[in-house]
């Protein structure tokens, strides 16, 4: 049995931890140094500075295909940079979709230090640009969220109008998940940083796809499920095979052709050439 004399050291510990910012070294894995660029896929693309409503000057890259389809917001994981996801800009290339892919502020050539109000700035200014500078139609625009960036897609595409969301590998919210990791951990500790998922997603109108493996060993299957469940209006939910950052490479088989059919299915034939 915990002493009272013992627990309260660990609990100011905790409090003094979370009170100081150290939280985020569980959630935000930045890297700075950008290894390769979609010219090493012999992609063309643009590298671009956004500036976010709040100041901070964030990077990014637009990638365009010869004839979009659509075209997709690219949110990414809590891990790395945008050099880290070339596998799934091959992956839109395939599918015959422009896309624009961003670091959120701390990550890569982006100024600033991440926080969960600083991740939802970076993915309006990544949504602007779009259809400022792009002029993409929304009707065209697929916002597209795997794992962390889950959360952030769900809230961009609450407040603004899109042709589609796209949820891999996501969770539910930031304390669902921390509780299932770090069980012993009292709910306030991560109190800070909510990512509320399938709050978001209850708000969303467009249609919905949802993809997850149940051999994520990261975030559970039942999260995948439980936002299928919150998702309204036209939805779909695609199964596919392996870890949480690999499942969609070795699923390749599973991963596209579901893709396409969702995306044909739902999405307006774009009218504007690639820039």
């Amino acid at each position: 049995m915990f002493k009272p004399q013992r627990i309260i050291p660990v609990a100011l510990f905790l409090l003094i931890l979370a009170l100081t910012g150290c939280v985020a070294s569980y959630i935000y894995y930045p890297k700075r140094d950008i290894r390769l660029t979609p010219r090493a896929l012999g992609l063309p693309y643009t590298d671009v500075t956004l500036e976010t409503s709040d100041g901070i000057k964030i990077n990014a890259w637009w990638v365009p295909a010869l004839s979009p389809r659509a075209t997709v917001l690219f949110c990414h994981g809590n891990g790395g940079n945008i050099s880290s996801y070339l596998e799934t800009l091959a992956v839109f290339h395939r599918l015959g979709l422009s896309a624009l892919i961003f670091d959120y502020r701390g990550y890569g050539n982006s100024q600033g230090t991440p926080s969960e109000q600083g991740t939802y700035l970076d993915a309006e200014a990544a949504w602007r640009y779009l259809i400022d500078e792009q002029k993409t139609a929304p009707q065209q625009l697929i916002i597209w969220g795997r794992s962390l960036g889950g959360a952030v897609a769900a809230r961009t595409a609450a407040r603004h109008p899109a042709g589609m969301l796209v949820l891999e590998s996501a969770f539910t919210s930031v304390p669902e998940v921390a509780h299932e990791h770090f069980a012993w951990l009292p709910d306030w500790f991560f109190a800070r940083y909510r990512y509320e998922t399938r709050r978001y997603l209850e708000q969303v109108r467009a249609p919905t796809l949802v993809i997850h493996s149940p051999e994520d060993e990261i975030i559970a299957f039942a999260h995948g499920r439980r936002l299928f469940e919150a998702a309204k209006g036209h939805k779909a939910f695609l199964t596919i095979k392996g870890s949480h950052n690999q499942g969609f490479i070795d699923s390749r088989a599973l991963y596209e052709p579901g893709i396409e059919a969702f995306i044909r299915r739902y999405a307006t034939p774009s009218q504007e050439p690639a820039q």
